[in-house]
């Protein structure tokens, strides 16, 4: 069996189109038949992760939600308590709480008691936040850390998540990204690179036609989610990686540029990265002149 993007299936656009049941299982029928021979064009067929493949995904998701919990209680209790001008107090630094004792307002008057009860709180609810988050990373380590007894040979156990524990083989890869990118893109089979770059959604969309060549920029059709990780993976790499080609290969085109053009640029080492990756996975291929582990 397999599933069809409907989406992607292509649909006149001369005239209004009359929709029932029979004419979408027509359409459906001939992009089949187009499909059997070999005319892959005609539609996007849809890669539907198993249950497992699933499942493994709650993890990094749950600690992204998490995340931004943690930040909106933060700014709000930073909020609160520039109602009344403090600003000195960092929700996010420990026993910050005993600041509360004695508070008082920018102008020296007493604190206002609703307002304090209030951040109280949201101090509560965010220590709830922090302690649901630092179980969930560490559900994360031991998911991805591969334990094995070599002396108790009939004991060993392996890394649940195998694509995680070699991916953390690369230094400036943690348990995080590791998992993020195992669970979100190299669960599944690509046939070259460029299935991975467009998965990913950072392939380069060009307009071309006539006298008019430009370029739009990334697709952003495929994973967003796995598309922001590689983009920010991208940046670590040019801090733990120093000597590796990639980049060098930044360096080279962004020099002492900033802004957009290093915006970019980055959008582009992160594809590169990606693929690299991929690589590494398939072929067992370290990228040139990375450094491993250990």
């Amino acid at each position: 069996n397999q599933v069809l993007d409907s989406a992607s299936i292509q649909v006149s656009r001369r005239r209004r189109n009359a929709k029932t049941d029979r004419i979408d299982a027509e359409s459906l029928v001939r992009v089949l038949m187009a499909l059997h021979r070999g005319e892959t064009k005609v539609c996007s067929i849809v890669h539907v992760p198993t249950r497992d493949e699933e499942d493994v995904k709650r993890l990094h998701r749950s600690r992204a939600t998490l995340v931004n919990e943690r930040v909106r209680h933060v700014n709000r209790i930073k909020g609160l308590l520039k109602l009344q001008g403090v600003h000195h107090i960092e929700p996010n630094r420990n026993g910050w709480i005993s600041s509360l004792k004695d508070l008082r307002s920018h102008d020296g008057s007493p604190f206002p008691p609703h307002l304090l009860q209030e951040i109280k709180r949201e101090a509560k609810l965010l220590a709830v936040v922090k302690e649901l988050l630092r179980e969930v990373c560490a559900d994360i380590d031991q998911l991805v850390s591969a334990t094995a007894d070599r002396t108790h040979r009939n004991r060993r156990k392996a890394s649940p998540h195998p694509i995680a524990a070699r991916l953390m083989q690369v230094r400036g890869i943690g348990p995080t990204f590791a998992s993020v990118l195992a669970a979100e893109v190299f669960y599944r089979k690509f046939a070259n690179r460029r299935a991975v770059a467009s998965y990913v959604g950072l392939t380069p969309t060009p307009y071309s036609s006539g006298s008019m060549d430009r370029d739009q920029g990334i697709s952003k059709a495929g994973n967003a989610r796995a598309r922001r990780y590689a983009v920010e993976l991208a940046w670590l790499w040019l801090r733990n990686q120093p000597t590796s080609k990639l980049t060098a290969w930044f360096k080279e085109r962004v020099t002492i540029a900033k802004g957009r053009v290093r915006r970019i640029a980055i959008v582009a080492l992160a594809r590169k990265l990606i693929v690299a990756l991929w690589r590494y996975l398939e072929t067992g291929l370290v990228p040139d002149g990375a450094m491993l582990k250990g």
